[in-house]
């Protein structure tokens, strides 16, 4: 491109924050496929093989991105502390989305499958709900909308406090259970 060095460098945030927001992104896919094992009855052995690479591609990203921030603050001194400290919180939340994704792998290759469970539908609707969440947080990220961050961190605190309940009303159940 003529002219190519009059273009402003990317600062090492922006660049950060693109690739979590691919880290998302791959979060998101591991999270669907996961996902389509355990409630559609997907061929986990089809599968497997793509969640596994996409994990150790995440917890890779991960680890250098923190790297590069614990060598950042070290040499701009603590400065941009709060925001270096907010993308190592950041980057192992999203590593453990990928942990989590294995989990769900795990459950269906030992035989578990919500396929033909009565409330499959509540299941993949809640999975849908989830799987949007990621786009809207890579988006949030992206614009860095604080009111946005606020509502969908309180969204979230919620669905957790949902999920929880339902856990707890399941384990409680008197019903049969595979």
């Amino acid at each position: 491109m003529p002219l190519s060095f009059l273009k402003r460098a990317e600062s090492p945030f922006e660049r950060i924050s693109h690739e979590t927001i691919a880290m998302l992104g791959d979060a998101r896919h591991s999270f669907d496929l996961a996902s389509a094992v355990l409630l559609a009855g997907a061929d986990a052995s089809a599968i497997g093989a793509d969640i596994r690479a996409t994990d150790e591609r995440i917890n890779a990203t991960e680890q250098r991105l923190r790297s590069e921030l614990v060598v950042h603050v070290s040499v701009r001194g603590g400065e941009d502390i709060g925001l270096v400290l907010g993308y190592t919180l950041l980057l192992k939340k999203i590593e453990r989305i990928g942990d989590q994704a294995k989990n769900i792998l795990d459950l269906a290759e030992e035989g578990i499958s919500l396929a033909g469970a009565d409330d499959v539908a509540d299941f993949n609707a809640r999975r849908q709900e989830i799987s949007q969440m990621y786009v809207e947080a890579a988006d949030v990220l992206a614009t860095g909308d604080a009111e946005r961050a606020a509502a969908f961190l309180a969204r979230t605190k919620e669905m957790n406090a949902d999920c929880e309940r339902r856990l707890h009303g399941y384990m409680q159940s008197d019903e049969p259970g595979h």
